[in-house]
């Protein structure tokens, strides 16, 4: 019996477990946008955020501080 999504994934045809890859890249992408935004809320630096990722600060800035909202000016 698979013990992690990934055993599941390899269990199955492989086009329909890209299929269900594209799709949980969809969901976790929208996921950690939620994430970055609650985090900014919550008071945290872009390079707090960046380690939580593992990328650096310039990365994580590019590529959330747009579709956020939530620069420095949230912070009181």
């Amino acid at each position: 019996m698979p013990d992690t999504l990934v055993d599941t994934l390899r269990a199955k045809d492989p086009l329909e477990a890209l299929g269900q890859i594209a799709e949980l890249e969809r969901q976790l992408d929208a996921e950690t946008e939620i994430q970055v935004r609650r985090a900014r809320v919550q008071g945290c630096s872009w390079e707090v955020i960046a380690a939580a990722l593992g990328v650096s600060r310039q990365a994580v800035h590019k590529r959330f501080a747009g579709r956020t909202g939530l620069l420095r000016r949230n912070r009181k």
